[in-house]
């Protein structure tokens, strides 16, 4: 909108100079100069809905990112659904399919997980980066530490469901939700097509 404004502003002033030195407002210049503020005028007040459409279609899909639920997955079991070697591959096929229905996935690994996958440790910065996730949507648990009762407090707080086929029962005193339906979702593959046992009847890909 600067050109729109700078041609409102000239022709403002052309026709206050007109007028002045003419003292008529029926002077070619002042007819001229008043028509092309009109013009510049009217592309400014089409152009300021247009705008605010463009930032509410920009906005929109970051507020709703924000408002997604969340699922903690646990990436340790996950990446052994395909199969006996644990890989990083079924780990970002179920991101992919939990953000494509909705969720906002977060991802807890064992402190070995890096070891398992690569020969070497791994913190969250290069398994975000590998599954394409944020940084703060990934955590590798401290060395040392087990990682179901991180997977199991981090979905309290948030009030999400794990992605895990772990049954917790080692942990179903201190977080006896782990009982709840619909807590725990349960996945897999089957004949290599990635399955979601969701509360929603949608969740098996195709």
């Amino acid at each position: 909108m600067y050109t729109p404004s700078i041609l409102l502003l000239f022709s403002l002033v052309a026709a206050l100079v007109g007028y002045v030195r003419t003292g008529t407002a029926d002077h070619p210049v002042v007819l001229l100069s008043g028509l092309a503020a009109i013009s510049a005028l009217w592309i400014l007040l089409r152009a300021v809905p247009a705008r605010a459409k463009r930032d509410r279609s920009v906005a929109a899909p970051r507020k709703a990112r924000k408002t997604a639920p969340p699922v903690v997955v646990d990436g340790s079991n996950v990446m052994h659904w395909g199969g006996p070697a644990p890989s990083l591959a079924p780990v970002a096929e179920v991101i992919a399919a939990l953000t494509a229905q909705g969720y906002r996935p977060g991802v807890v690994f064992d402190a070995n997980a890096g070891y398992k996958l690569a020969g070497r440790y791994m913190d969250d910065a290069p398994l975000a980066k590998a599954l394409g996730l944020p940084t703060d949507r990934v955590l590798v648990v401290p060395r040392g530490k087990p990682a179901d009762p991180v997977i199991l407090e981090s979905a309290r707080q948030l009030g999400a469901p794990v992605l895990s086929n772990d049954r917790f029962r080692d942990w179903a005193a201190d977080f006896p939700e782990v009982c709840t339906q619909n807590r725990v979702w349960r996945g897999g593959y089957v004949n290599g097509v990635l399955w979601i046992e969701s509360e929603r009847p949608t969740a098996r890909a195709a």
